[in-house]
């Protein structure tokens, strides 16, 4: 701990428990820490200790009792030192004379170096931030020292400017709150200025600097569009067309169409946007003090093309167990609507549990073919997999779920998804007297009860009756099996355990349907990486069996469809018409002219360049000196 406070929970019921703390010391002799008895009390030294019971769990709080301020000149009560505690504490739970669990906390504790004399009351007045930033010397970051290459600091001394005094922090960082800008027409900061320079420069203030963020103007206003509104397209012809995969759903007030979601930290968020043709189904618990009723009423879909939806009213009553979306499509448009709510009474308790799923259904076609008929596979979708060795070809392709204390035991399973890499694993309890060979069988076949499956399939609708809907699973072993593995002489340390399994799965996309890419599978390999497990012993070494986490890992490798066509020799070796290789870019020249340039129609840049090409001919002709000769001799051109 590095604070006055720290937390910690005992597990299990506390009736009968006594909890006490005491100071602990290394044995000088052995050097080994000595082991506190259960005649302790909840005070020792200037440490306290408060339990909270709870039902299964009581919160076990560690306090300092002592002032951690810095000692000023001729004061006590205080810290002597920066470093001011350095202890190490034992927290013990007995019943009846017995050790239930013991806690060890190494606190390193520095003292308190803010300021403590007498605060001002005085309303500060903040000035304008339009002209200037709120402190005069932003790079001043360090109270009563000198920040190097911060010269407005006032810390600094003339003698420390000298070491930094070229390379000061230059605009607004730097304390320059005015710094004049290259387009400025009164700035020299240019070094070489062209000649159309005075044409193209800018007239402002110092007061509109670009550094600040502000031109021309010094007013600012805050937004008052809410949150989740969009606001209308300003472009006139501009019509909202249809939706399209992951764009958010609209309602007819503009505004988002919002449920519960699960996001990236785990937490549920309570106005999460529904992406269209993006399924999901999520679990949030939610406190009973802050529940609100999760189905809006009376809210009209946008369709996509102008046309209303009927509303889905549903009066709730008490709390909302669980709601299922379900939104019928049909190209670029919503059709319908249907939502389904569990409605019902919770009595007692504090946590309600809610489920919320979103599952798009086309219209053409109810089967599992997939968007507008697309066989590949989507992403989110469970990999489909075969076992062809077996009378029933259905086979699995799972990663851990774990659940509980993440024991493998206890650990359920959840089928592999396309598209997403994932990273799962459990926990396996090894008995100090394990068997190497015996422990390295058991990770294996641990590991293999993932893969319930000879072959994956191509694409999501795969057919078990073909063999070319489907790839054969690449295995490599842990470890050769003529190689003779030690199991080593030494008690408690294996090598070799193939704790991790490594799933690589090779997709490419093959075409489109519709606008959305045709993806399949080409290749799955499972390879495995070994550890050396050694058994782990606690503060104590009571305990005979240790911890072995074993993982998952599934990765999607993306490849193209067609290889790339290889580079010659030539290409390889010459790089003087290489654009990414060479200073010099050659094709680039005559770019307007070129298939690359979008700025215009090709029509109008090719005119336009045989234009300038006519121009720059013509006045090479005239500018030639046996031109004015031939006009002077000739009678029939009068120059």
């Amino acid at each position: 701990m590095s604070g006055p406070r720290v937390n910690s929970f005992f597990l299990g019921s506390s009736s009968g428990v006594k909890f006490s703390i005491v100071l602990s010391s290394i044995d000088e002799e052995t050097g080994k820490l000595q082991l506190a008895n259960c005649s302790g009390s909840r005070r020792a030294g200037d440490w306290n200790l408060n339990v909270t019971p709870g039902v299964n769990t009581s919160k076990v709080t560690v306090s300092l009792t002592r002032n951690l301020q810095l000692c000023l000149p001729n004061a006590t009560d205080c810290c002597t030192t920066p470093l001011c505690v350095v202890e190490t504490l034992q927290v013990l739970a007995c019943r009846d004379s017995v050790m239930l669990a013991h806690l060890l906390i190494q606190a390193e504790i520095y003292a308190n170096s803010s300021f403590t004399g007498n605060v001002s009351e005085n309303a500060t007045l903040i000035p304008n931030q339009v002209f200037q930033p709120l402190g005069s010397c932003p790079c001043d970051l360090t109270a009563g020292a000198c920040d190097v290459r911060c010269c407005c600091d006032l810390e600094c001394t003339r003698d420390l400017k000298q070491l930094f005094n070229e390379l000061c922090f230059t605009g607004v960082f730097g304390g320059d709150v005015n710094p004049p800008f290259d387009q400025l027409c009164t700035s020299e900061s240019m070094e070489y200025i062209p000649d159309w320079f005075p044409i193209l420069c800018v007239q402002s203030s110092l007061n509109n600097t670009p550094f600040l963020g502000y031109f021309y103007h010094g007013s600012i206003s805050t937004p008052s569009i809410p949150p989740f509104k969009i606001p209308l397209e300003a472009s006139p012809g501009k019509l909202f067309t249809g939706y399209r995969r992951g764009d958010p759903i609209m309602t007819e007030e503009n505004e988002y169409f919002t449920i519960p979601q699960q996001s990236m930290a785990g937490q549920c968020v309570g106005n999460a946007p529904v992406a269209y043709l993006q399924d999901f189904d999520v679990k949030c618990l939610t406190n009973l003090a802050s529940y609100e009723e999760g189905l809006p009423h009376d809210v009209r879909i946008s369709s996509g093309t102008g046309e209303s939806l009927h509303a889905a009213e549903v009066l709730c009553q008490n709390v909302t167990f669980a709601e299922h979306y379900t939104f019928i499509w049909k190209d670029k448009n919503i059709e319908q609507v249907n939502v389904t709510v569990f409605l019902g009474s919770l009595c007692g308790g504090e946590i309600l549990s809610q489920r919320f799923t979103v599952k798009f259904q086309s219209l053409e076609s109810t089967n599992a073919t997939g968007l507008f008929g697309n066989p590949g596979y989507q992403v989110g979708k469970p990999v489909r997999a075969a076992n062809m060795n077996a009378s029933d070809t259905f086979g699995s392709l799972n990663i851990w779920q774990p659940a509980g204390r993440g024991l493998c035991t206890s650990a359920t399973y959840t089928p592999v998804l396309f598209g997403v890499d994932s990273l799962s694993g459990c926990i396996l309890e090894v008995d100090v007297n394990e068997d190497c060979s015996f422990l390295r069988g058991n990770v294996t076949e641990k590991l293999n009860s993932l893969m319930q499956a000879t072959h994956v399939g191509k694409r999501d609708s795969s057919r078990y009756s073909d063999v070319n809907d489907w790839v054969e699973i690449i295995r490599l072993d842990p470890f050769n099996s003529d190689t003779n593995v030690s199991t080593g002489n030494l008690k408690g340390i294996c090598p070799d355990i193939p704790a991790n399994l490594n799933i690589r799965i090779i997709f490419a996309d093959v075409g489109a349907v519709k606008g959305i890419p045709w993806q399949e599978i080409l290749a799955v390999q499972i390879s495995y990486s070994t550890v050396i497990w050694q058994f782990q012993c606690g503060l104590i070494c009571e305990n005979s069996s240790s911890f072995l986490p074993i993982t998952a890992s599934v990765q999607f490798i993306k490849v193209p469809a067609q290889p790339p066509v290889p580079m010659t020799r030539f290409e390889i070796n010459d790089a003087e018409f290489d654009c990414n290789r060479n200073d010099v870019c050659w094709p680039q020249l005559f770019y307007p002219l070129t298939r690359f340039y979008t700025g215009e129609p090709y029509s109008q840049c090719l005119a336009k360049g045989l234009s300038l090409a006519f121009l720059a001919l013509l006045a090479a002709i005239i500018s030639n000196p046996w031109f004015s000769k031939l006009c002077n001799s000739s009678w029939i051109l009068k120059c």
